[in-house]
C-alpha cells in the first residue's frame, strides 16, 4: 500500500495523489483513484461540448470547454477563475504547462471536430435561409 493512500486514509483528507480527473459533456469530475467514487463534479457555466480538455497544473486543474477556459481547485472542484478567450474562436483545445500534461487528440478530438463542423454548417444553412 502506498504512503499516499495510507496517510490520506488515516487523516480522512484526500490529496492530489488520490484523484483521477475526467472531462466530458461540458463537465469535469474528480474520481477517487482507489474506489472510482465521484469525489466532486463541476459543470461549465458557459460553453457546451462533448469534448473537454483537462490539465492538472500543479495545484490547479485547467479545464477547456468550447473556447472557454476555467481554473478549478482540484481537491474541492471550486472554480478559481475563468477566461472566455474572446476573439480566439473555437477549436479543439490543446493544453500544456511546465507543471502538467494532458492527453488529447485521438478519437475524442476527431468527434469534437465533427460536431463543430456540423454546427458551423447548420449555422451557415440557417443564415442562408433568411
Amino acid at each position: 500500500m502506498s504512503d499516499s493512500l495510507t496517510s490520506s486514509s488515516k487523516s480522512g483528507e484526500r490529496t492530489l495523489d488520490d484523484l483521477v480527473f475526467v472531462g466530458f459533456n461540458s463537465q469535469a469530475l474528480a474520481l477517487d483513484r482507489y474506489t472510482g467514487e465521484v469525489v466532486w463534479d463541476w459543470k461549465a457555466p458557459k460553453g457546451r461540448a462533448s469534448y473537454v480538455a483537462v490539465l492538472l497544473d500543479g495545484d490547479r486543474l485547467i479545464v477547456s470547454v468550447q473556447g472557454y477556459v476555467y481554473c478549478l481547485d482540484p481537491i474541492f472542484g471550486q472554480e478559481v477563475w475563468d477566461n472566455p478567450l474572446k476573439g480566439f474562436g473555437l477549436g479543439i483545445p490543446c493544453l500544456a504547462s511546465a507543471r502538467g500534461h494532458t492527453e488529447g487528440g485521438g478519437a475524442g478530438a476527431a468527434e469534437a471536430q465533427r460536431q463543430q463542423a456540423a454546427a458551423a454548417s447548420g449555422a451557415a444553412a440557417g443564415g442562408a435561409a433568411t
